[in-house]
């Protein structure tokens, strides 16, 4: 069964914004590598507007940075699903629009063959999260404090307990926190 990793970026003070956290090359290289571990990637409508607006753009005009333009065309090519009421048509290849998250539908998702399935919208990962359908938690915590914003487990009202797998530190001083739930 391919795993289902919810990988996200999150301030210092709990708060998930895309266009917040340090994008140096390093972070760079890690992502592109957890999308060369993956063919399927999961969004909700406001973080696939936002990605959909600027990296297809960076795959037309490249930066002249590696690591930013690999990420690019490797987000670009990969398998897209897009979870939106409101959305009625997407442009950005490879990517298809469901109007609800199934449990189901991710569960035949999940046991087909193929690479990891990654989704990278807080709302989202909070629908898989209460669905029980989460495997593993990517949580990258950026040194910054914003104050304000969208926080990832906002909507969550029942206790989830977690296991640390591991930590991976940045020079950047942003550290990613591996996470799975814990065994019941």
């Amino acid at each position: 069964m391919r795993k289902l990793i919810a990988a996200i970026n999150m301030t210092l003070d709990g708060y998930c914004d895309h266009t917040a956290g340090i994008v140096d090359d390093e972070i760079h290289q890690h992502y592109n590598e957890l999308l060369r571990n993956a063919d399927t990637l999961l969004y909700g409508r406001i973080t696939y507007q936002l990605m959909e607006s600027y990296w297809p753009l960076i795959v037309k005009n490249p930066t002249g940075n590696k690591p930013t333009d690999d990420f690019a065309v490797s987000i670009d090519n990969i398998s897209k699903i897009v979870f939106s009421r409101k959305l009625k048509s997407v442009d950005w290849i490879n990517t298809t629009l469901k109007k609800e998250v199934i449990k189901e539908e991710v569960l035949e998702l999940k046991l087909q063959v193929g690479k990891n399935i990654l989704v990278g919208s807080p709302s989202l990962i909070v629908a898989l999260t209460k669905l029980d359908l989460i495997d593993q938690y990517q949580i990258c915590v950026h040194p910054i404090v914003l104050g304000s914003g969208l926080t990832l487990f906002k909507n969550i009202k029942d206790r989830i307990d977690l296991q640390l797998l591991k930590t991976k530190i940045f020079e950047c001083g942003a550290v990613i926190l591996y996470y799975e739930p814990a065994k019941k």
